[in-house]
């Protein structure tokens, strides 16, 4: 606790080699009499440990308050020495040590109370003769101890001027009727607060005050200010006001902890100077990050908290202080006080003066101020708040001179009651270092606040003017340097309105704050305040973050699209090649290699590979029920008309070759004489097939709006997969039933050998379907037709190259070839041996 408390004095204190009579500067006789709350010492003793009405103990010596008292005794002695300010007149002062405890201010408030010439109070019904001890009480500074005191002084309507009490609850003329202050009120410094931080753009902050009059109202004023202007408060929380206070270590640890989850890089600090210290020191042992502290005047320039060590580590502060004058020859003055109050003779003087005043029933007042030296206090002679000091006497003095009629160079010095001077005081208006001063409405003086940030040079601390506020704020950002790596303000935002295509998500538990969602693809958002996206309609899509639906494009295989005109070439290729062959073949029709390859059925087959080539086209273009329903059966009818007259050929070759000495039967009749009929037949079946999967179950027209995200994918959909297993299998097995009958089959020596042209289409059209499966069912479906039209194409062009395009280049390149004997027709052949046999 001693250690704590010597740490928490402003620039501390050290004994000096000789004493003074400092503490008998604190009592001076006079005409009129003014009382004074200063903060001189510190209380040391815990007030939870009282158990007797005794006397308290203040101990350690608060020097920024001490000059503050000096700056009284200064300003009363400028004023008794003035000649144009009360003439003829001496003011006397009565100054008392308040311990910054309203228990302790609390006894000498009511001295300042008692009658004129006595220690006691009187009781009575009326008090507008009444006349106390004191006609007005400058003091105390804090705002804690003028809610209590004001009320005390308000009853008896004696003036009180406060020199640092801020708090927007003693704007209430109803509550303190009597009180004044020299300094605006937390509301405008909280204006000024708030300006900055929209004007930084951080709206995620946190909110600390010590746990008191001042720190409580301050964050309350803050939250409700923050708010209409859509600055969210993370984390608001109060620290022990009283720092010897048991559980402060464990409250500052849980709050430090409750700012780093929240993030914030921005806090504002609503407190007194000592919780700060110890903030502060907990944060540099716990480890705090480096953040933006914006500071009240009621710290930013306290030594007890600059005194601190390694202050840097926490961080960037910026501060507002209460724009004040110079009180020019006080600092002389002060040297000079405690020069003379090394004197003997003039330290009996201050003794003797001090008793005229009158028996202290309070005994001496701060003992310990006459062991302090000009070189404790020199560090803070320059302390602006010495000015309000100086202003709060003036005001004082300029509504006694008025009250006394002085106004004619003559006081008419007579009793004057303190209720007088507070009429005055309301509507007065004086000057004072060529400075003017008025009370506002709310019996404040509003000279606006300087804005100020902390800087280091040579390890201490130094203030640099950043701008100001009086009424607007104004700031020079190119003189404030952050704690960044770039020295550029840090961000401390969360997103209190969203950008249309977005919705808020509350952030954690705060409802001010939002986190702002991107809509995903294929949703939309059209206000801001929606809660959650909408989807488009099926036939419309949205891109990320969007506030509309656009309409869905058409996908389908286009005409004029590459791969499509791929497709187009190879299937001009292959039905010139089937057109030229076909011709050719029309006229060779009668000789032996047209005759091999089945005369007319060649023909019949050829024209089906046309009109199958022809039907690819089906794929192309925006599907349509009719092109859907016959695509396949087109595909499936030509393809059977091939693979008939294909096996038609085979099962004379298997019957020669295989059953050559077999019986003569109908069957060999049907299908050396008749090979039209196995051509009839499987077309019929096949016809039948394809008629039960058109008007059963027929492929229909789809749109497909979820496999693309901005198109609608236009397909033919196969309703039945059996069916079309069925329709083309049926072709499959043709083609395996015309394998089988040709891939062992021997031809004679120096013949052609039509068998194994058969054995390799088969085999190209197996290849085709190997093909067309894996890649029909893994292949994205947009591409589907151009699968289906690539293996129609396949083939059909495998068909060529390996059943008609070895004859056509005997016809054209070896027509020596083109004989009877070479095209012998081997089952012809062996035909007419087994008939010769029988």
């Amino acid at each position: 606790m001693a250690a704590f408390l010597v740490l928490g004095i402003g620039l501390g204190w050290t004994l000096a080699q000789e004493e003074h009579c400092i503490s008998s500067q604190f009592k001076k006789p006079g005409d009129y009499l003014l009382g004074g709350l200063f903060p001189l010492r510190v209380l040391t003793t815990n007030a939870m440990d009282r158990t007797l009405p005794d006397v308290y103990t203040c101990e350690r010596l608060y020097t920024t308050g001490l000059v503050w008292a000096l700056g009284m005794k200064f300003a009363v002695e400028e004023i008794n020495n003035s000649t144009t300010l009360l003439p003829g007149i001496k003011l006397g002062y009565n100054i008392y040590d308040d311990c910054m405890e309203p228990i302790v201010a609390l006894q000498p408030s009511l001295l300042f109370l008692t009658e004129s010439g006595s220690n006691s109070v009187g009781v009575l019904c009326n008090y507008t003769d009444y006349q106390p001890r004191v006609l007005a009480v400058i003091g105390p500074h804090s705002s804690e101890l003028c809610t209590v005191t004001a009320k005390l002084f308000g009853f008896f309507l004696i003036p009180q001027v406060s020199y640092g009490a801020t708090t927007e609850k003693l704007n209430s003329e109803e509550m303190y009727p009597s009180f004044f202050r020299t300094v605006p009120s937390d509301k405008i410094q909280l204006d000024a607060m708030v300006e900055l931080l929209t004007s930084f753009k951080w709206n995620w902050i946190a909110v600390i005050g010590s746990d008191n009059e001042y720190g409580r109202e301050g964050l309350s004023l803050l939250s409700s200010m923050a708010v209409s202007k859509s600055i969210c408060v993370a984390y608001e929380g109060l620290i022990p006001a009283d720092v010897s206070s048991h559980d402060l270590e464990a409250t500052l640890a849980s709050t430090i902890e409750s700012i780093n989850k929240t993030n914030v890089n921005v806090i504002v600090l609503f407190s007194n100077d000592r919780p700060v210290r110890a903030l502060f020191k907990e944060c540099l042992r716990l480890g705090l990050g480096k953040k933006v502290w914006l500071a009240t005047e009621a710290w930013v320039m306290s030594d007890v908290v600059t005194s601190l060590s390694r202050l840097d580590s926490i961080g960037t502060v910026i501060g507002f202080i209460i724009k004040a004058g110079n009180v020019s020859s006080f600092h002389e003055y002060a040297v000079r006080l405690f020069e003379l109050s090394q004197q003997s003779s003039f330290c009996e003087a201050s003794r003797k003066e001090a008793n005229e005043v009158g028996s202290d029933v309070l005994g001496p007042q701060c003992p310990q101020c006459d062991q302090i030296s000009l070189e404790n206090i020199r560090g803070v002679l320059e302390h602006r708040q010495t000015f309000a000091v100086y202003t709060a006497v003036y005001s004082v003095a300029h509504a006694l001179h008025n009250v006394l009629g002085c106004e004619s160079g003559q006081c008419n010095k007579s009793s004057v009651k303190p209720w007088q001077l507070v009429e005055e005081m309301k509507t007065l208006h004086f000057s004072t270092k060529n400075q003017s001063f008025r009370f506002d409405r709310y019996r404040s003086i509003n000279k606006g606040y300087e804005v100020i940030g902390w800087s280091w040079q040579d390890g201490q601390i130094k203030y640099t003017t950043l701008g100001e506020f009086n009424g607007k704020l104004r700031i020079n950002e190119s003189r404030l340097l952050f704690h960044t790596k770039n020295q550029k303000k840090p961000t401390s935002e969360c997103l209190t309105t969203c950008q249309p295509g977005q919705i808020r998500r509350m952030k954690g538990f705060h409802l001010c704050c939002y986190d702002c969602i991107d809509c995903a693809v294929g949703t939309f958002c059209s206000s801001p305040e929606d809660s959650a996206c909408t989807p488009c309609p099926e036939h419309q899509w949205s891109p990320k973050r969007s506030k509309r639906c656009y309409d869905r494009s058409e996908k389908y295989l286009f005409w004029l699209e590459p791969l499509s005109l791929i497709l187009l070439g190879l299937l001009l290729l292959a039905l010139a090649l089937t057109c030229l062959v076909g011709m050719l073949f029309l006229k060779n029709l009668h000789t032996p290699v047209v005759q091999a390859a089945g005369g007319a059925m060649s023909l019949v087959a050829l024209f089906s590979l046309a009109v199958m080539c022809i039907s690819t086209c089906l794929h192309i273009g925006k599907p349509r029920p009719t092109a859907c329903k016959l695509s396949q059966p087109f595909f499936a009818l030509c393809l059977n008309v091939c693979f008939s007259t294909t096996l038609a050929k085979a099962f004379q070759i298997v019957l020669v070759h295989d059953f050559a000495n077999s019986r003569h039967t109908f069957l060999h009749t049907l299908i050396q004489k008749q090979p039209w009929s196995v051509v009839a037949s499987c077309f019929l079946v096949e016809s039948l097939f394809c008629f039960w999967f058109v008007y059963a179950v027929p492929p229909v027209v789809v749109n497909n709006y979820t496999l693309l995200p901005t198109q609608v994918l236009i397909q033919c959909k196969i309703q039945s997969w059996p069916a079309f297993a069925l329709i083309h299998g049926y072709n499959a097995v043709l083609a395996f039933t015309s394998f089988l009958c040709t891939f062992m089959v021997q031809m004679p020596a120096k013949k052609y050998n039509v068998a194994r042209g058969i054995t390799f289409t088969m085999i190209t059209y197996f290849v085709a379907l190997v093909f067309f499966i894996p890649s029909y069912t893994s292949v994205k479906q947009e591409y589907q037709p151009a699968v289906q039209m690539a293996s129609i194409l396949l083939c059909t062009l495998g068909l060529l190259a390996c059943l008609y395009l070895p004859k056509c280049y005997i016809i054209w390149f070896k027509p020596d070839r083109n004989t009877t004997d070479y095209f012998q027709d081997y089952t012809r052949e062996r035909l007419e041996e087994k008939d010769c046999q029988d």
